[in-house]
């Protein structure tokens, strides 16, 4: 297993396979991540990233937007979810969850029950975004996943997922309205005061 931490150093672990998520649940909640860092698991292997005020600045803004639609509870940053495939237990930087949402015998939201994942493109793990987290989405069926790239100033929203991958990719520069009528969202986000890195 490989720790990574942003994109210029990694920890090496005795190379020992898991015998079970659990095991590897049980590590990761004992680590110490540290302030101003997300950690997240993704095929077994785990990340953590900085998160610069970039960052932060728009989640916030997805949160509020989404809370014109979704009561408070049902909205998520940064909570541990396991998702469909090796060893994933992803922390989403933005999550909308159905009103009957239940949660699974961990204590944590279920993937089944998730409307909409945001997630805000880091230099060091922006390639799991688009790659293993996207398939693990769209085989979880999530029905919007939008991911906002502040260094490029773009928006991709993947909607419609089939057989482990999104059916409609749409890309989008900043200031165009993202428009989600269409999809259990219900809601046209703004990406005007998306700030870019």
């Amino acid at each position: 297993m490989t720790i990574s931490l942003d994109r210029t150093e990694t920890i090496e672990t005795d190379g020992t396979e898991m015998a079970s998520s659990n095991e590897l649940d049980d590590m990761f909640e004992q680590m110490h991540i540290p302030e101003g860092y997300k950690a997240e698991i993704v095929e077994g292997t785990i990340y953590m990233a900085p998160q610069r005020g970039t960052h932060w600045e728009t989640i916030a803004d997805i949160y509020e937007q989404l809370r014109t639609r979704y009561p408070r509870k049902c909205v998520l940053s940064d909570v541990r979810i396991d998702f469909p495939g090796y060893l994933n237990g992803f922390a989403p930087d933005v999550v909308a969850l159905a009103e009957n949402a239940i949660k699974n015998d961990k204590g944590h939201p279920r993937y089944q029950d998730i409307e909409f994942v945001a997630e805000v493109i880091s230099e060091s793990t922006g390639k799991n975004d688009y790659g293993p987290k996207k398939t693990a989405y769209a085989l979880a069926e999530v029905p919007v996943y939008l991911i906002v790239d502040p260094y490029l100033g773009r928006c991709r929203v993947f909607t419609d997922p089939q057989d482990g991958d999104y059916k409609f990719d749409v890309n989008l520069a900043y200031g165009t309205p993202v428009d989600l009528t269409h999809t259990v969202v219900g809601i046209t986000f703004s990406t005007e005061e998306f700030p870019k890195a």
